[in-house]
């Protein structure tokens, strides 16, 4: 559901969705989960190409991961009105750790896994329909052996004071009966590795479902579904490599995978956002969350696809100005979301005008600095 009310309560579409369901704000991380994925593929592919060797590509993509684990270790821990850092209450989960060791396995797969030469397909070879899968096997072993740990530690672990396989937020919700069991093995296995005070304290299920208990969206067993969307992106990689030369059988593919996923998601879900088997959660990142949102995005990286590379009606501006620069806006935004003109205190809370306002004109401010920084040439990566 894209907008939920409760009892005259609702959540506004550019806020992350208490439990389960999906809001706008929930399809933003995954849509990058993915393209790092693809990135990957394409960029790993390309510097095989130039006799880059295996052993480089692991250096490289090893140093990356740790100055993106460090960043957000860091970085998300601190704040000017939180004092001297202590280890007492640093969170060790958050965006940039999920993305950075996202990054890693799907890297390692792939500098260990991945073809220098791939010779395009022929439509008469009898491998072409699944050359893209046949090819990477190794890799599709690694991921179902991956997915199948977490589902069977989300399904199976034994959690103090809660139902197996509880994937509900507690507090208020389930008419009260497990107040203390929000996320069920992912909250358990996070406060048993990490310890409860290293984890996010103010989860999007506290207000609604009045939650006591800490919660990670970023936790351990998410982080291996996040790794699992990722490896659909690389999925999307390979097929732009394997069929470069054939937009048609690339644009058919990715058709495939979106309907595929759509169709494992619907059965997932029965079609309903709370009685499904695995229902569409964004805090615990959910199989059925990873294979809707991956749908999703073969469909958009699809039909970027067709309007870029294949008909050439737009270059992508103007966002790809940001794109150049993902790490320092990511960085630049979060330190300053709070000072003016990005935020204000706003007249009326009763509507989100206002907010909405407030997002577009932080959002055109970042696009033109990015420009600006596009214009003088600089670009900081890692």
């Amino acid at each position: 559901m894209v907008f939920c009310n409760y009892g005259g309560g609702g959540y506004w579409f550019f806020e992350h969705a208490p439990w389960n369901g999906l809001t706008i704000a929930d399809l933003v991380m995954p849509w990058f989960v993915f393209i790092i994925g693809t990135s990957v593929a394409l960029a790993f592919s390309s510097m095989m190409k130039r006799g880059v060797h295996r052993s480089q590509l692991l250096r490289k993509l090893t140093w990356r991961t740790c100055v993106l684990m460090v960043i957000g270790v860091f970085f998300i821990n601190y704040g000017p009105a939180d004092g001297p850092l202590s280890w007492r209450w640093a969170r060790i989960p958050g965006v940039l750790q999920r993305l950075g060791f996202t990054y890693f396995v799907v890297a390692v797969m792939y500098a260990c896994f991945g073809k220098q030469n791939l010779e395009t397909v022929q439509s008469h070879q009898w491998s072409a329909a699944v050359r893209d899968i046949v090819a990477y096997w190794p890799e599709w072993i690694i991921m179902i052996a991956l997915e199948t740990v977490s589902l069977c530690l989300t399904f199976l672990l034994p959690v103090p004071g809660c139902p197996t396989g509880y994937l509900g937020p507690g507090g208020m919700g389930n008419y009260g009966q497990y107040p203390n069991c929000t996320g069920g093995a992912a909250e358990y296995i996070d406060k048993w590795l990490l310890g409860r005070n290293h984890i996010y304290q103010y989860p999007s299920c506290m207000e609604l479902y009045k939650t006591t208990e800490p919660f990670d969206p970023e936790g351990v067993l998410g982080t291996i579904n996040s790794v699992v969307m990722a490896f659909f992106g690389l999925q999307a990689g390979k097929i732009i490599l394997i069929y470069r030369k054939f937009p048609l059988k690339i644009l058919k593919r990715f058709l495939i995978w979106g309907i595929l996923l759509g169709t494992v998601s619907a059965i997932l879900t029965k079609c309903t956002r709370d009685e499904g088997f695995i229902p569409v959660n964004k805090n615990l990142w959910s199989l059925s969350f990873v294979t809707t949102l991956s749908c999703f995005s073969f469909f958009l990286l699809g039909l970027m696809y067709y309007v870029i590379d294949v008909k050439h009606w737009w270059g992508g501006q103007p966002f790809i100005y940001p794109g150049m620069n993902s790490i320092f806006v990511y960085v630049g935004h979060s330190l300053l979301a709070t000072y003016f003109p990005f935020k204000w205190e706003m007249k009326n809370w009763n509507t989100h005008y206002e907010l909405l306002a407030q997002d577009l004109l932080g959002t055109s401010i970042w696009v033109f600095v990015a420009y600006l920084l596009y214009k003088q040439k600089f670009f900081l990566k890692i």
